[in-house]
């Protein structure tokens, strides 16, 4: 049966677990928002610089070329950002992802442990409950496995998928432009 101490070290590793998936959170939401604040601090000096050279301009041709001038460098800074936040959410997901199969992988012990003490303590005649008991938690593990693997490949594939469109992307303005 579960003791005090089990119950208060379980609680423990629970509030460990908590506070490190916060501070993961708050670690990822930082990058973020340093990440949003440097893009916003150089477009206003990218704007500023911008703005005074199309205020220099001598006639409409002059200005048609500034602006054509302007597209390709935005579309890549659009692209490096995309794959910053990109890259900043994807670790964020493993850290957490990580962090969710340590927590399952735990109670699932600890579960087992708890089943394997009652079956030990159970009357005659309720071993083969705790045998059904064991298989379904088995079987829900392997389950669990396959769900987190088939997460893990969604997201792989969403990765290579929005890297193949930004970079098609980037190809076609640069061959537009060139």
């Amino acid at each position: 049966m579960l003791n005090t101490e089990q119950f208060a070290a379980t609680n423990k590793a629970n509030i460990d677990a908590l506070t490190s998936l916060t501070a993961k959170a708050f670690a990822g939401f930082e990058q973020l928002a340093a990440l949003n604040l440097q893009v916003v601090k150089a477009s206003l000096g990218e704007a500023q610089e911008a703005g005074a050279t199309v205020l220099a301009a001598k006639d409409p041709q002059a200005l048609i070329a500034l602006q054509a001038g302007y597209l390709q460098p935005a579309a890549d800074k659009a692209t490096a950002y995309g794959k910053q936040v990109v890259g900043i959410v994807t670790s964020l997901k493993a850290d957490i992802d990580k962090l969710a199969a340590e927590q399952a992988a735990s109670a699932q012990s600890a579960f087992a442990a708890l089943i394997e003490a009652a079956g030990k303590n159970a009357p005659e005649g309720m071993g083969d409950g705790a045998a059904m008991f064991k298989s379904a938690m088995a079987s829900a593990t392997t389950a669990f496995d396959s769900l987190q693997k088939a997460g893990k490949q969604a997201a792989d594939a969403a990765t290579a998928n929005y890297e193949a469109v930004t970079g098609a992307v980037a190809k076609a303005s640069k061959a537009k432009r060139g």
